[in-house]
């Protein structure tokens, strides 16, 4: 009667365990994944500063919000969508290059690229209301409803605490080539990681569940790059939930998109 008993635990566990693995397949796309192959049309064209080397950019409650970069420059602001027009900006000192930024409880939180710092700002007022350490380089931002999401500029997405900015998880990005590096700006966009990857005209569309590159979206084209200095790259997207829009622009563009994918 005990061999019994011990027999049809085990099987339970067995089948359990098959069960929880089967799960677990399928959930996780295969690495030979082929991901979906994306172009664009360009829907609307924006002024944008050009003298903006933009690192971060969302859009909240009708406008846009940006981060800029480079040491003496960096700053967050808020503009009009239609003419480019500051609205409000907050220098950062000195000592910080800015990079990416997200939104979180009316809260702006802000990275720097080598300082292991980030700052949290009053949404309304940009005042100041703490700043918080990371062991890595910052790079990109953005926040899923549960959780933000950083990187780096390797292949990896740091998942941490919204409210305690301790790190509670990572990933690494892949595609059927590997690990895909340099991962930079992210935007949320309805279940995926929308991220620029530095000194490439494209975009990886990720599941941030498994860190499979799921789509690429061609970017060539979008912007004139004859005489263009060779660090002002395509960087910055910007997601319109309500409206449904997916904004673009570059570091030192005169100009943001708004596109639409096409296939």
């Amino acid at each position: 009667m005990r061999n019994r008993r011990i027999l049809y635990v085990l099987a339970v566990l067995i089948t359990l365990a098959a069960s929880i693995t089967a799960i677990i397949l399928m959930l996780t796309p295969p690495h030979n994944y082929k991901p979906k192959e994306y172009s664009y049309i360009v829907v609307s064209t924006y002024p944008h500063d050009e003298n903006a080397f933009t690192q971060g950019l969302l859009f909240d409650d009708g406008v846009l919000y940006e981060s800029t970069g480079l040491y003496g420059s960096s700053s967050i602001r808020r503009t009009k969508l239609e003419t480019g027009e500051v609205l409000q900006a907050h220098e950062l000192p000195s000592q910080y290059f800015g990079e990416g930024i997200t939104l979180f409880d009316n809260k702006i939180i802000q990275l720097t690229w080598q300082s292991n710092k980030g700052f949290v700002y009053n949404k309304t007022s940009f005042e100041l209301l703490q700043d918080f350490d990371y062991s890595t380089e910052g790079w990109g931002i953005t926040y899923d409803g549960s959780r933000l999401m950083m990187s780096d500029g390797t292949s990896n997405l740091y998942f941490l605490d919204a409210e305690t900015f301790q790190r509670i998880g990572q990933i690494e990005v892949y595609d059927t080539g590997g690990p895909v590096d340099r991962l930079n700006e992210l935007e949320y966009v309805e279940g995926y990681v929308y991220a620029n990857v530095w000194l490439e005209e494209k975009i990886a569309i990720i599941n941030p569940q498994t860190g499979q590159v799921e789509g690429w979206i061609n970017m060539k084209g979008l912007q004139n790059t004859e005489n263009q200095d060779l660090n002002d790259v395509l960087n910055g997207i910007a997601y319109d939930s309500k409206g449904e829009r997916l904004f673009v622009t570059g570091k030192r563009w005169p100009q943001l998109f708004e596109i639409k994918l096409i296939t």
